[in-house]
């Protein structure tokens, strides 16, 4: 019969801290098995040391590369795809033989551990058993006392080696964090801390539980000391409260787009700035769009209240405070953008520094849904005479629609505003075919969700709201039906010569 295959955890380094099965299972097999550079020194065996006897049979899987380059015709991975098959191999020779092999693993074998690459070899031809270890996260996270996440926070585990700009996003965008794999990387991983606002909070743990363990603030550390076996941790925001700052000091206001719906239409930029406000500030319906955090001040207020909103937020950011003015969509589309900077242009908000996080668009949204009608030139209108009179409104829905541009018309109808549709639809057939195909797109990406394609002759005020966008199309745009029975509209990039 076939020996069995056991993959055991080891924890991050401290000998006591392996399980009770991992001793167990180490006593019981026949071979041990552990990974290691070329110059034959295994951390994995030396956290098991004290277990392994000397009637053991020895297995070093000595790496035939790491950092350094390699003539192998297949370059690293060529090269390391033939090691584990030529290791995998020589435990399957054990394992026909009857023997019990372990595969010994820091941590957690099956967390960024060699062990799982026998075992995608292995585990469908033999009996095999996962013995798991605590992770380096969770050493690290002991070593700090710190917690790493609380209540519906999110924990984002990232390899230092990814490129720099996805660090810098998936950085920005969670509420705690734990980088692995350091060592050459930290330079990059210490960039996109920086440029995702978080370096001030993170921390920096080198062989935790080990001999020469290292803890500090990551913004202090030099690079050339960073060993492989270390981790960059954002932890827990919640109970760090608002940042503290040098009494007088301006905090600064981020105007942030959410996109037309919830979560999903989130940019990680946006989602990084709403989690580091000490205050948000917005709409009520678009605040509810962002999760609670502990600490976090909410201001909610009425929609047709923008100047004095933004006015607030800035006064907030005079008094230190870091605040986010919650925007749905993009802030600079008929949104925030515009009044918080129109009242920071006040000789009194001139030190408040001012940025504007775009969003996905509701005609963007909108099209996306229906397929690629602004896939040309087209034009932005608010069908709203709330802030301008209709006749300016009129006089650009005439002179566009001349111009034969798709139109993305916003704002189109409320409870108090019902006639501007109609209007708006006689206007344009003025200038275009009654057959012009309409995107009705109501509650895009909400529950509500509804997209539709009319015609412009059929299109029916009475059925769009101020939760509505239409894009009405151009000469060029075309309806097409596919294969399941959907229509997509689009618009030809490519427009017919005179």
């Amino acid at each position: 019969m076939s020996g069995k295959l056991y993959g055991v955890g080891l924890g991050p380094g401290d000998p006591s801290l392996m399980t009770v099965r991992a001793v167990e299972v180490i006593a019981g097999a026949d071979v041990i098995a552990y990974h290691s550079a070329r110059h034959g020194r295994s951390i994995a065996r030396s956290i098991a040391a004290q277990h392994i006897r000397a009637d053991h049979v020895e297995e070093p899987l000595v790496y035939p590369v790491t950092t350094e380059t390699t003539d192998h015709p297949g370059g690293y991975q060529g090269a390391m795809d033939d090691f584990y098959a030529e290791a995998s191999a020589r435990l399957a020779a054990h394992l026909d033989a009857g023997r019990t092999v372990a595969v010994l693993a820091e941590g957690d074998p099956l967390f960024y551990g060699s062990y799982m690459h026998m075992h995608k070899r292995l585990a469908d031809r033999y009996d095999t058993e996962v013995i798991p270890g605590v992770t380096s996260v969770s050493a690290a996270a002991a070593r700090l006392g710190t917690p790493l996440a609380e209540g519906e926070e999110v924990l984002t585990i990232l390899p230092g080696t990814l490129p720099e700009e996805e660090l810098t996003a998936r950085l920005a965008a969670t509420d705690a964090a734990v980088v692995m794999k350091l060592g050459r990387t930290f330079p990059k991983v210490r960039r996109a801390m920086e440029r995702a606002g978080r370096l001030e909070e993170a921390r920096y743990v080198e062989r935790a539980t080990m001999a020469g363990e290292r803890l500090a603030g990551l913004a202090g550390v030099e690079a050339d000391s960073v060993p492989y076996f270390s981790v960059a941790v954002l932890p827990s925001r919640a109970d760090a409260g608002p940042a503290v700052r040098e009494p007088g000091s301006v905090g600064e206001v981020v105007v942030v787009g959410t996109g037309p719906a919830g979560p999903l239409w989130l940019t990680p930029e946006s989602r990084g700035a709403l989690a580091a406000a000490d205050d948000l500030v917005g709409y009520t319906t678009y605040l509810d769009r962002v999760p609670v955090r502990a600490g976090q001040r909410r201001h909610g207020s009425d929609n047709r209240v923008e100047a004095e909103r933004a006015e607030f937020a800035l006064r907030l950011a005079l008094r230190g405070r870091r605040v986010a003015v919650v925007s749905g969509g993009d802030p600079g589309v008929f949104a925030m953008a515009t009044a918080v900077l129109e009242a920071a242009s006040d000789r009194e908000y001139a030190d408040v520094p001012v940025r504007v996080l775009p969003g996905v668009t509701a005609a963007n949204a909108a099209a996306a849904r229906a397929g690629a009608p602004l896939g040309h030139d087209y034009a932005t209108v608010s069908l709203s005479d709330r802030l301008k009179p209709w006749e300016v409104i009129a006089e650009r829905l005439r002179a566009a629609a001349g111009a034969d541009l798709v139109l993305a018309l916003y704002n189109p109808g409320s409870r108090s505003r019902t006639w501007q549709v109609g209007k708006a639809r006689e206007l344009l057939l003025e200038h275009r075919a009654p057959d012009t195909p309409v995107v009705v797109a109501r509650d895009v990406g909400g529950a509500g969700e509804r997209v539709r394609i009319v015609r412009l002759a059929d299109l029916e005020p009475a059925e769009v709201d101020m939760r509505t966008v239409l894009l009405v199309g151009s000469s060029q745009t075309r309806v097409v039906r596919r294969g399941d029975g959907e229509e997509v509209v689009w618009t030809p990039r490519r427009y017919p010569e005179a």
